[in-house]
C-alpha cells in the first residue's frame, strides 16, 4: 500500500522590503513520502521569496508536469514556474517554454555545483530562467526547523533572508547562478 503524504500547516509571514510585500499566508503543504524536511523547508522558502496573492504550492513531486510552485494570471496564463532541486536539461527547457518566468532553486552543496557545471551552457538561451543556489549548511539548518504546525517568519532585505520559526533563526544568502535577461 502506498504511503500517504504528511500534511503540514504553515502560517507564513513574509516581510519583503525589496519588493514592498508584507503578507501572511496560511499554507497547507503536503509532504510527499519521499520528500525530506530539507526539501520541504526549501519549498516554503521559495514560496516566501516569490510570495504573491496568486502564488500556489502545487502537487509537486507527485505530478510530473507541474512545478513545485506556480503563479497563474487571472486568465490562466502561467506567469511563474518554480522548480526545486536539480532538474534535467529537458525539464528546464520545457518549463521555460511553458511559463513567462522560471526559477530553479537548487541545493545540495557539491552535487548542485556539479549539476550546474553540466547544465549551465545549455541554459544560456533561456532569457526567462533564473537559477538560485542555497548552501548545504543553510538548507540543513532549515530542515531542523520543520514541524507539522509552524509559524514561519521570513524577512527579506537587500537580497538577504532571515527565516525564523519559534526562537530559531536561520540566515540565508541566496546565490544567483543565472539571472533572467528579460
Amino acid at each position: 500500500m502506498a504511503q500517504k503524504a504528511t500534511i503540514y500547516k504553515v502560517e507564513l509571514s513574509v516581510s519583503d522590503m525589496d519588493r514592498h510585500y508584507y503578507e501572511t499566508h496560511k499554507l497547507t503543504v503536503a509532504k510527499h513520502p519521499s520528500e525530506t524536511d530539507e526539501r520541504l523547508m526549501v519549498r516554503i522558502l521559495a514560496f516566501a521569496l516569490n510570495a504573491h496573492e496568486q502564488l500556489e504550492i502545487t502537487k509537486g513531486l507527485s505530478t510530473d508536469d507541474e512545478p513545485d510552485i506556480w503563479q497563474k494570471s487571472l486568465s490562466g496564463e502561467l506567469e511563474l514556474w518554480v522548480a526545486l532541486g536539480l532538474p534535467g536539461e529537458k525539464v528546464v527547457r520545457q518549463s521555460c517554454g511553458k511559463a513567462n518566468e522560471v526559477i530553479v532553486y537548487c541545493y545540495g552543496g557539491r552535487t548542485a555545483e556539479m549539476w550546474w557545471e553540466k547544465i549551465k551552457n545549455s541554459t544560456t538561451r533561456f532569457d526567462n530562467l533564473q537559477v538560485i543556489n542555497f548552501s548545504e549548511a543553510v538548507t540543513s539548518e532549515l530542515a531542523k526547523l520543520a514541524s507539522r504546525s509552524m509559524k514561519v517568519q521570513v524577512n527579506i532585505q537587500d537580497g538577504d533572508v532571515m527565516v525564523s520559526v519559534d526562537d530559531e533563526i536561520v540566515y540565508v544568502t541566496p546565490v544567483k547562478w543565472k539571472n533572467a535577461d528579460h
